[in-house]
């Protein structure tokens, strides 16, 4: 049977000795309300829209425990800043990132997952997890 993501995180939170308040209960709310890849600072917003009193450290830390639990996911940005998308309950995908314009598109190519592991085999290493980003210019951007 699988657990919702909130159960998930409460489990989690009180497996490692912290509260689950209020505060952090609207952020994981939003957090997971939200698709796709989002910035910090867009949560933020989203959750002081909601909330206005939440402090962003608040915010911040909650995000950081997000993706200790296994619900959240971060994506390096081409700028250095990093993008949150969910990752418990999703399938695994890798990311094609257009250098100009800085889409991302999530794909999943099973040649490519079977060749990793094929590799991981060859060199006698096993995989726990593996990101995959491939950096170009997107359809839109080549024009």
């Amino acid at each position: 049977m699988n657990k919702s993501a909130q159960s998930v995180f409460i489990e989690y939170m009180r497996d490692n000795g912290f509260a689950m308040t209020p505060q952090r209960k609207v952020i994981v709310e939003t957090f997971l309300e939200t698709e796709g890849h989002f910035t910090a600072e867009s949560l933020c917003e989203l959750v002081k829209n909601k909330v206005p009193d939440v402090g962003q450290a608040t915010i911040y830390r909650t995000l950081k425990l997000l993706v200790e639990s296994g619900l959240a996911d971060t994506i390096d940005g081409l700028d250095g800043t990093a993008l949150y998308e969910h990752d418990y309950g999703h399938s695994h995908h890798d990311h094609l990132i257009c250098v100009r314009c800085n889409k991302k598109i999530e794909v999943f190519d099973e040649a490519i997952e079977k060749r990793q592991e094929e590799v991981a085999e060859e060199y006698d290493f096993k995989l726990t997890r593996h990101r995959m980003y491939l950096y170009g210019v997107c359809s839109d951007c080549a024009e």
